[in-house]
């Protein structure tokens, strides 16, 4: 059973000689072969695939081959023939050289090599030369008649040997043999390479040989970014100019034990796969992704977090126990319910990452494998050994997970795990939530402010203008009852002129009538008792605003005292739950506890004994007058001086001496009383006239700060979608210069205005609909909105929107008066509905600052389940960068169309397995093939026993191992069409 990590880097080196090579040999001394060998096996890093060069020859070749069958190279696992040949093309530096790199897997190849050679021919001095040891001789012999010693005369042969690249290219195209195993190396540089052919008449037969060429031989940055389709010609270009991109190697070319392994300036080859020619065939499909030339390998994924193999333990279901894992693309293949999921399920168990919930339901069809296999788990446990040498042991019924905190170390996502997001219908959904997630962790950890998610940071950025915004929007609350109550007093006006005129008529008139009580011989007395009580009422008045000063102040004692004993503090506790960030020290904070400029309590205690002094002052002590007291206070005395006390008893005595005519003293003193209480009530109808008609300023004053208000929330509401818009602008950033499917995402932040929810509102609860006017019927104060106000809210400055609003008060305010369902003549309920009506017309909370994720510019929660598993796959693929876990994703193309896998998804893992370890399900071979996928897990499973689990079978390789191929073209749907596909991407046409 084959098992394998697939593809994997491994150093090749394509271009050496060795000891007895054609040309230039440098090998001294009859040990030459043994430190040459020596040499190879000491090397750091150690060479695993070598490509032996000779020129025109296979003897050297054929003699290490013969050195490993001994034991000697270990390490270097394949070893295959490299011919060296010039081209009849010269350059500035010389000749052009080729190399034919030979499949060394068929056991003919060196027969069917050697006659693909002697097929190639040379004239010269009037004969003809074919490319054999033989020929070559005699070639150097007929060109150098001195040359006697074999050896002399094959090195000269082989320098005047040139080999037509018209021919090359029809010898190879002729053999079926040669189409299938030799690639073609042509030298980039511009001593021997392509390069040197720069004369303008060269450079037709340049683009030909490179054509023609498989490999180019070529170590400089800037020659192998030619080749990758990104220096001049991009990757188009060079598919229409050169037939398509071009593998770029680099070897030592060495002819010397002191360079053999030493590549210029350590530029040493790695290709990925298997170490066999279909490897280097892989690579010369995707040069990109299969070849590099450095001094190490590509270091794509953390080692702690990618997973080099998994054992399971007591699971006798299960072969080989022991798996090994690719740290790329893993793909896991199969026929349904071949145990493709149990194996990813497995694998996140030993993970931590598989959800309580999922080990659930283990009735239900849906339901994951461990939970349907968990009466049949027993003690079987999976070991995770990662790139880091650690490991760790999970039972996999999931016990060591039953009751602790667990930190998962793979992302897995299950088949309903991507259901439950892509199907969902709430809002916001799943999908929502965990691009939430990867915003949060685009942000670096000093930028979060402390909080553990998205939806904390959100608050933690807008909370101060929210609150700012809940502050104004209260404030326009309060100041729209005191509007309504100064609207209701501007009505009132006129009812209270006419009642201060009602009153002083009636006063006057009682005043007459008092006049008319006169006694025989008491005008006198009566005309002092009505003085008397004239200023017995003034002192009276003097007194009560008095204590109700007195009143007042004392109650602002006790506030000052309950605001140091509790309000103070509980301000400031709330202060600091709001700010608990600051780093401020106890001590410092308590310099943030509020209390009054200046020193209130002697300031408020000297007011109330101030009052307490007048009051008594007014008051005066009980008075000590008798009847023959009466001559010490004259009748034209100021009484306005005079204590109360004082006043009272004068006023008792001048009533006691009117006893004389009881009739009318009685009539008289109600009269008079009368009087006195009809002038409190003049007093306060004044009091409330003069209220009505300050009204219409403190009104036109209020609504004024209350606009000034309204475009302050505007001003918090606008700050807070500037919050947002900052809080996204890491993705947003990114997706702005994203190209292809990454550019179908956007972000979008701004404020919704709900004016048909606004509007509603006021047409259920504060209008009649049925009067006559703009507003009649149903829906008519929405389309109103909806013109004047609606687009201002949702894109307008604060100024905008003040102004806006402005515009519309003026023009509907009375309108809107009009269709009141309450009379105005019921003056409390009137007041009320005012009130209400006011608060709603301020009112800011139809407008909300939204926002959310839009694919191809549809909001992510109308998209259909198939495209929300793009925008899924697209999330933990391409933008969740903080995430280096290894991702599980069991079956990523479900929901999706054929189409939208190779054109969305493919990319995607292209992309994603250069950063971390993907290992997923698929039925779709383009998954597989496309994405070249590192390395392939065939499952198979045995039919289930009645009381068993099935046995389970898996075996893996590369897409370079034959087996491998037939068996994703034989497993999967569209197979052999997806390499067909993959090859005509590529443009590479390797039958030639």
């Amino acid at each position: 059973m084959m098992f394998s990590r697939g593809s994997q880097w491994y150093r090749w080196e394509p271009h050496i000689h060795s000891p007895g090579t054609a040309l230039n040999d440098q090998f001294r001394g009859p040990d030459a072969w043994d430190r040459f060998l020596s040499t190879i096996e000491s090397l750091t890093p150690p060479i695993r695939a070598l490509g032996l060069t000779d020129y025109y020859l296979t003897e050297n070749y054929e003699e290490l081959v013969q050195h490993k069958n001994t034991g000697r190279i270990p390490d270097i696992e394949f070893v295959f023939p490299n011919v060296e040949m010039r081209l009849d093309a010269a350059g500035k530096g010389g000749f052009i050289n080729a190399h034919l790199l030979v499949n060394p897997d068929d056991e003919d190849h060196l027969v069917q090599l050697k006659r693909l050679l002697a097929r190639l021919s040379f004239s010269a001095r009037k004969d003809n030369f074919v490319c054999t040891r033989e020929d070559l001789i005699q070639l150097g012999r007929r060109t150098k008649p001195g040359a006697i010693e074999d050896h002399v005369a094959l090195e000269h042969g082989v320098t005047q040997f040139k080999v037509s690249f018209a021919q090359l290219k029809r010898v190879i195209a002729e053999s079926e043999w040669a189409k299938n195993n030799v690639l073609v190396a042509v030298a980039g540089g511009s001593r021997d390479g392509t390069s040197g052919l720069r004369e303008a008449s060269d450079n037709t037969i340049r683009q030909e040989i490179e054509t023609f060429a498989h490999i180019i031989f070529a170590s400089t940055p800037s020659q192998r970014d030619f080749w990758l389709g990104r220096g001049a010609c991009n990757e188009d270009e060079l598919r229409t100019q050169f037939g398509g991109l071009k593998l770029c190697l680099h070897g030592s070319d060495a002819h010397s034990i002191a360079d053999v392994g030493q590549a210029y300036q350590n530029r040493l080859s790695w290709i990925k796969g298997s170490l066999s020619f279909a490897t280097l065939k892989q690579a010369c499909i995707d040069p990109a992704n299969r070849g590099y030339i450095a001094e190490i390998p590509p270091v794509s994924v953390i080692p702690s977090e990618a997973i080099s193999s998994i054992a399971i333990a007591d699971a006798n279901w299960v072969e080989p126990a022991d798996i090994p894992l690719n740290c790329g693309l893993v793909s896991i293949i199969g026929a349904r319910g071949s145990g493709k999921t149990a194996l990813v399920e497995m694998i996140a168990a030993g993970c931590d990452s598989i959800p309580d919930t999922a080990r659930q339901n283990s009735d239900s069809l849906n339901s994951s494998f461990l939970a349907r296999a968990s009466s049949h788990l027993g003690n079987a446990r999976v070991t995770l050994h990662w790139a880091s040498d650690e490991s760790e042991c999970r039972h996999l019924d999931g016990r060591e997970t039953e009751s602790s905190v667990i930190f998962p170390r793979a992302r897995y996502l299950s088949q309903q795990f991507v259901s439950d997001l892509c199907l969902s219908d709430k809002h916001p959904s799943g999908l929502s939530k965990e691009i939430e997630r990867v915003i949060f962790d685009s942000h670096p950890a000093e930028a979060t402010n402390g909080a553990v998610d998205f939806s904390e940071l959100r608050v933690v950025r807008t909370c101060r203008h929210r609150l700012s915004g809940a502050r104004e929007a209260e404030s326009i609350q309060q100041m729209s009852k005191h509007i309504s109550k100064e609207l209701e007093k501007e009505r009132l006006q006129e009812t209270f002129a006419k009642d201060v005129k009602d009153k002083k008529g009636q006063i006057r008139r009682y005043e007459e009538d008092l006049r008319r009580l006169t006694v025989v011989g008491s005008d006198a007395r009566i005309r002092r008792h009505q003085a008397l009580l004239t200023a017995a009422q003034a002192q009276r008045k003097k007194r009560k605003q008095l204590k109700a000063q007195h009143r007042t102040l004392l109650n602002l004692r006790d506030e000052v005292a309950s605001m140091r004993r509790t309000g103070a503090p509980e301000m400031l506790h709330q202060c600091q739950v709001r700010n608990r960030g600051s780093g401020l020290s106890p001590d410092e904070w308590d310099e943030f506890i509020l209390d009054y400029k200046g020193p209130v309590d002697e300031l408020l205690d000297e007011n109330i004994n101030r009052t307490n002094n007048k009051i008594e002052a007014l008051t005066g002590r009980p008075s000590k007058l008798s009847q023959d007291d009466s001559s010490s206070i004259p009748v034209d005395s100021e009484l306005s001086s005079l204590e109360l006390n004082v006043l009272e008893d004068m006023i008792a005595r001048v009533e006691k001496k009117l006893q004389d005519d009881r009739k009318v003293q009685g009539r008289y003193t109600a009269l008079s009383k009368t009087i006195g209480q009809e002038r409190d009530k003049l007093e306060k109808l004044e009091s409330r006239l003069r209220d009505a008609s300050e009204a219409a300023k403190r009104r036109r004053d209020l609504q004024l700060r209350r606009i000034a208000a309204y475009e302050r929330v505007f001003d918090a509401i606008i700050a807070e979608e500037d919050e947002l818009n900052a809080l996204y602008s890491p993705l947003k950033n990114r997706l702005a210069k994203a190209s292809g499917t990454l550019h179908k995402l956007g972000i979008s932040v701004g404020r919704r205005a709900d004016t048909a929810a606004w509007a509603e509102y006021a047409e259920e609860k504060l209008l009649d609909r049925r009067q006559a006017g703009p507003f009649r019927g149903r829906g008519a104060l929405n389309r109103i909105i909806e013109t004047e106000l609606k687009s201002t809210w949702e894109t307008g400055t604060a100024t905008d929107v003040k102004n806006a609003m402005d515009r519309f008060i003026r023009k509907y305010f009375q309108s809107l008066l009009e269709h009141a369902p309450v009379p105005r003549e019921r003056h409390a309920d009137y007041r009320t509905w005012l009130g209400e009506f006011a608060q709603w017309l301020y009112s800011t909370n139809h407008i909300t600052v939204q926002y959310g994720v839009t694919y191809d510019n549809v909001d992510i929660d109308k998209l259909s389940p198939g495209t929300r598993g793009i925008v899924l796959l697209l999330l933990y693929l391409a933008l969740d960068d903080e995430d280096s876990r290894p991702l599980i994703i069991d079956q990523p193309e479900e929901n999706l169309d054929p189409r939208s896998v190779f054109d969305e998804l493919v990319p995607l893992f292209v992309a994603a397995k250069e950063r971390r370890q993907v290992i997923i399900v698929t039925h779709n071979a383009n998954l597989v093939v496309n994405t070249d996928s590192d390395q392939i897990i065939i499952a198979e499973a045995n039919p289930l026993s009645d009381h068993d689990l099935p046995r389970l079978t898996y075996q893996a390789g590369g897409l370079e191992d034959a087996v491998i191929r037939k068996a994703v073209c034989n497993i999967l749907e569209g197979g052999e069409q997806a390499f067909q596909e993959r090859a005509r991407r590529m443009r590479v046409q390797l039958d030639r």
